[in-house]
């Protein structure tokens, strides 16, 4: 039984163009013609339209679908496991796409979820929203900051204060300790730069002493970041990041 050119693309859900290009590159010629000259479509050729279908919409190009197609080696077995594989492939790649889309909307509903007078309440001035933007324009999509998306979605009125309470205790260290003069390579400063590590690994994602390095550079380029360390003490952002680059080290060692 054979098939007009209409009807296999009626059946293929393709265009008439489109088998007509498969035709005129060698990539699907039809079995037989018509006695007036038209393309004639029988079972094989369908079978073939079917395998050069599938690995286009896995992204193949015309010219490798063809290589795979007429390999003298392989038969319709091997195109079977290869499909296999590649499906495969494909759902665990779709499953983490759609894993990540569900953090991003979980994490866009639920935000920093306080009203803004619990903002107020928990932060005062300091609202944590600024910090979020830039650091969502610096990492945004990476694994750090999705993690921390994820994290900071489930975090109630209660949770953020404790952080914040963390937050100003750690503080109030290292102020002292920046009175009592301590260089940045100091035990006791690079102790506090673990102990800075450590909350952001708690709270947020796990921040690897290479990427604790990368946030201290931010805390002192960053305005925002900045303002908010040395409202601290005067000249914080500058001695912690020389205290996080001193740990990292100490750390490798």
């Amino acid at each position: 039984m054979s098939h007009s050119v209409g009807q296999v693309a009626g059946f293929a859900g393709v265009t008439v163009r489109t088998l007509h290009h498969y035709d005129a590159i060698g990539l699907l010629s039809p079995s037989a013609r018509s006695a007036a000259g038209h393309r004639r479509y029988d079972d094989a050729d369908l079978d073939r339209l079917q395998q050069i279908l599938f690995y286009r919409e896995l992204g193949f190009p015309l010219d490798e679908v063809a290589v795979l197609l007429d390999d003298p080696h392989a038969d319709p077995r091997e195109h079977l496991r290869r499909q296999h594989a590649l499906l495969t492939t494909r759902i665990g790649e779709l499953r983490r796409m759609a894993a990540a889309v569900e953090r991003a909307m979980e994490a866009k509903r639920m935000g920093i979820n306080l009203t803004p007078e619990e903002k107020f309440e928990v932060f005062g001035h300091k609202d944590p929203e600024v910090y979020a933007e830039e650091s969502a324009r610096r990492w945004g999509g990476t694994h750090t900051h999705e993690q921390a998306q994820a994290r900071v979605a489930t975090y109630t009125k209660d949770d953020w204060q404790r952080m914040k309470g963390e937050i100003d205790a750690w503080g109030a260290a290292y102020s002292a300790l920046m009175d009592a003069g301590e260089a940045p390579g100091s035990p006791a400063a690079m102790d506090l730069a673990e102990a800075h590590r450590a909350h952001i690994t708690t709270w947020l994602f796990d921040c690897h002493p290479k990427i604790h390095q990368g946030l201290a550079e931010m805390y002192v380029s960053d305005e925002n970041f900045r303002a908010f360390y040395d409202s601290i003490h005067e000249g914080l952002a500058e001695h912690l990041r020389a205290a996080i680059h001193a740990n990292a080290r100490r750390l490798a060692a």
